[in-house]
């Protein structure tokens, strides 16, 4: 989100340093993906610079009509959800989201007044990060929508966990059809905090000529080679235009933050808090129009360098340890984000599929970007509990207890180990609560 004019963060769910070291092999391979002709659809996303390696990729082929791949999940529900002020609802109808057929994913805002319908997308876990003692770039290549007062379109990044300490890198905004862009981080505290909350800091809107009228890259790279003052740089076509580093926030509070890895997010909100800030007025107005469309011919990140390897889990995960046997974990079975994943219980190594998130006030448990879940809303005893996209329902909430249960209200039973058995791979249960050590865990 920019700093000016105040608004509301993005989402509540839920360092300034030239980089010299970026040198002339980035530079060159930004401006080669610069502004598309107006109209103009690149059939693949351009290949990784010189010295980078591709960790993720989409360039949007498909049937025209169809809706997202495998890589994505929709995040649907009332703009009011998000803690922007937006007004939209968002859906995974191919009204809202679809692909174009020539290499394109179409997010189109509907509506009049203050009745919207629009879309949100977001690789299904946090999936990109740069390693220790190197650099992640993610970029895409986009074309703003025009529609007039209302219209905010954003491609954004958020690691899991309570926001806004577990970091945000808002690397497109614009309002308003306004032709401007806006590169933005978010961490620390809200409100006020070493990252200005809930405005963030930001580059401001700045001049984005035919942003709405043809393709242009907008670029984010997370540098991580001066372990001293990391930073995170934003280009438009390859030419950057703000820059923040670590030394202005911190090093705790920026590794909070920025040391993980994160998701992909691409929206189109109604209305809210920050359009209405540059307009000073109310939006959408009575002249909008309906059928804005943020066109979006490819995304992908490259990462370099480091010896790290994989970036570490987000701070405040880890595995939930369960009270029936010593070393026995909490598990997403096989690493899978597969909505109805079995959550078993498995010894304890350290893998992703163990480094659960306590969020929402502790009450939601998150791995992979999914949320634990009572299958099908259940309430009897013997339950099943998986893996399923996070939709603030009942079923996904576990609350700790004294004794080092996990109640779940909405049945008001426990999360429960069947049988007390330390037989790995046992697929965990809801059961009435007793206090036994099949009820016990202990969280990260």
């Amino acid at each position: 989100m920019t700093p000016s004019p105040p608004q509301a963060p993005r989402t509540v769910r839920k360092r300034f340093r030239r980089l010299a070291a970026l040198a002339a092999p980035l530079a060159v391979a930004l401006v080669a993906w610069a502004a598309v002709p107006g109209g103009a659809v690149q059939a693949s996303a351009p290949p990784p610079p010189s010295g980078w390696n591709q960790v993720f990729l989409d360039d949007f082929g498909g049937a025209a009509g169809s809706g997202i791949d495998g890589q994505w999940m929709y995040d649907t529900g009332p703009g009011s959800n998000f803690g922007t002020g937006e007004i939209e609802t968002m859906t995974n109808s191919t009204s809202n989201v679809h692909l174009d057929g020539n290499g394109n994913l179409d997010l189109t805002a509907l509506g009049s007044g203050s009745n919207w319908t629009s879309g949100r997308v977001q690789t299904t876990s946090a999936n990109v990060g740069a390693p220790a003692g190197g650099k992640l770039m993610v970029t895409a290549s986009i074309q703003q929508p025009s529609g007039g007062l209302g219209y905010w379109p954003a491609f954004w990044m958020l690691g899991p966990g309570q926001w806004p300490e577990n970091g945000e890198i808002d690397i497109m905004e614009d309002v308003n059809a306004l032709s401007e862009v806006a590169g933005t981080i978010h961490c620390g505290t809200d409100p006020g905090g070493p990252c200005n909350e809930g405005n963030g800091i930001g580059s401001g809107l700045q001049s984005c000529g035919g942003c709405q009228s043809g393709f242009h890259t907008y670029s984010m790279v997370l540098d991580r080679t001066d372990t001293s003052n990391e930073s995170i740089t934003f280009y438009l076509d390859g030419n950057q235009y703000f820059s923040v580093s670590e030394g202005q926030v911190g090093t705790a509070t920026w590794q909070q933050a920025y040391d993980h890895n994160l998701s992909i997010i691409l929206d189109l909100a109604m209305g809210g808090a920050f359009p209405n800030g540059v307009c000073g007025c109310t939006t959408p107005t009575g002249a909008t129009s309906s059928g804005g469309t943020m066109q979006v011919d490819y995304v992908a990140a490259y990462t370099t360098g480091g010896g790290g390897g994989t970036p570490p889990p987000p701070p405040g995960s880890g595995p939930i340890y369960s009270g029936v046997g010593s070393n026995i974990c909490l598990d997403d079975r096989s690493s899978s984000t597969a909505d109805y994943n079995p959550v078993q219980i498995y010894g304890c190594n350290g893998s992703v599929a163990q480094q659960w998130s306590v969020v929402q006030a502790g009450s939601t448990l998150h791995v992979l970007g999914k949320c634990l879940d009572v299958d099908a809303a259940g309430t009897a005893d013997g339950t099943k509990v998986d893996l399923y996209d996070c939709n603030g329902t009942g079923s996904q909430v576990f609350i700790p207890q004294s004794n080092g249960s996990l109640l779940n209200p909405q049945s008001n039973k426990c999360l429960d180990v069947p049988g007390a058995t330390t037989t790995w791979s046992t697929q965990v249960q809801i059961y009435d609560c007793n206090g036994s050590n099949a009820q016990k865990w202990t969280l990260p």
